[in-house]
């Protein structure tokens, strides 16, 4: 079966985007599955067997990424909410600690990327723009400020193994 990827994307990406905005009800984390789901989709589009319509694949695979994102959250907040219930001036040193330290994991992370990742990176979740905006800065699509988000953030994840 021959799927025209483009074609998909331009198709669903508005109904997967809609779909994972009413689970999480939170725009950003919405985007950030949305855009993972399509570039699973992507990765794995030679095992689609026709067996359910491409949109409800989709939505299955948006709907896996965000169970997991929430296990991995839940998991996170669990930590610190550890620390916290320890000694109180302890778990809260050991907690400002701990964020000390990812951040600086992350910038020494972000600073190894290469352009346009680092600054389309920054530009999302430093200077909180959306993909549009970015987009607008490089005079790109929009697909493209998105995908290269999701590229930046793989090569981020994959440098510091999380």
């Amino acid at each position: 079966m021959k799927i025209d990827f483009e074609d998909v994307y331009n198709r669903f990406f508005k109904d997967v985007y809609l779909f994972v905005l009413a689970m999480s009800e939170n725009p950003s984390v919405a985007e950030d599955i949305t855009q993972e789901t399509f570039f699973r989709a992507l990765k794995e589009i030679n095992n689609f067997k026709g067996d359910c319509s491409v949109k409800s694949w989709l939505c299955q695979i948006a709907k896996n990424l965000y169970i997991d994102d929430a296990r991995r959250k839940k998991r996170f907040q669990s930590v610190k909410k550890k620390l916290a219930d320890g000694d109180s001036k302890t778990g809260a040193a050991e907690l400002s600690v701990i964020r000390r330290e990812e951040v600086l994991s992350i910038y020494k992370v972000l600073h190894r990327l290469e352009e346009p990742y680092k600054e389309v990176f920054s530009l999302r979740t430093l200077g909180e723009l959306s993909f549009r905006e970015i987009a607008d800065i490089f005079e790109k699509s929009e697909s493209w400020a998105r995908v290269t988000y999701h590229r930046a953030k793989l090569q981020i994840r994959s440098m510091i193994k999380l």
